[in-house]
């Protein structure tokens, strides 16, 4: 292997491990801070965090040469815990919409929203320049789903916010629905890269 190679995978390595550690914390604070304000988007989001885990997992395995019985169960895992947020989140966002409930403010979810996005776009655009350097398409592949999380910590955050500061309380149900989208067409995607 050329040195140019190892030190790219070397840092595909790296970005995966990095992604994989912020979800594991930023799981814990999305869930707690979820719980104590009733949000029906900081929920979201953190189950959408678990979901990320067990991506960047899978690539971890690709990386490290696993088989591809193994990579294909883990597709499979992947694509049905995105299908089960999805249904989750219809479910919680009906209710919350139907019930007229008024999720609290989190301040902690909404600093951690915000740094999440920041995190997020930055990790994606290094994996997208590692994955086309390394002709990797699993690394490029969970490069978008990184950029998708970005995308869903900003959706998540306007929401948080407006809810805050203008007191529209279906806004954090509306950032839900947000997620359910952005998971059934992970669901898609996932689902497409399994073998039959």
């Amino acid at each position: 292997m050329s040195q140019n190679r190892s030190s790219l995978l070397q840092r595909a390595f790296a970005l995966e491990w990095t992604t994989l550690a912020w979800n594991v914390v930023g799981s814990t604070i999305l869930i707690a801070s979820a719980w104590r304000a009733r949000s029906v988007a900081l929920a979201g989001f953190g189950l959408d965090s678990v979901v990320e885990i067990g991506a960047s997992t899978v690539v971890l395995w690709e990386l490290g040469g696993s088989s591809e019985a193994r990579t294909q169960r883990a597709l499979r895992l992947i694509a049905g815990a995105f299908l089960l947020l999805a249904l989750y989140l219809v479910i919680q966002g009906v209710v919350a919409l139907a019930s007229h409930h008024h999720a609290q403010h989190s301040h902690l979810g909404i600093l951690w929203t915000a740094l999440t996005a920041c995190v997020m776009f930055a990790l994606a655009r290094a994996k997208a320049v590692v994955g086309r350097a390394l002709s990797n398409p699993a690394v490029v592949a969970e490069g978008r789903v990184t950029f998708i999380d970005g995308v869903l910590a900003s959706s998540v955050l306007v929401g948080l916010v407006l809810n805050a500061l203008l007191n529209w309380w279906w806004a954090d149900p509306a950032a839900g629905f947000v997620i359910v989208y952005y998971a059934l067409r992970e669901f898609r995607a996932v689902t497409a890269q399994v073998t039959r």
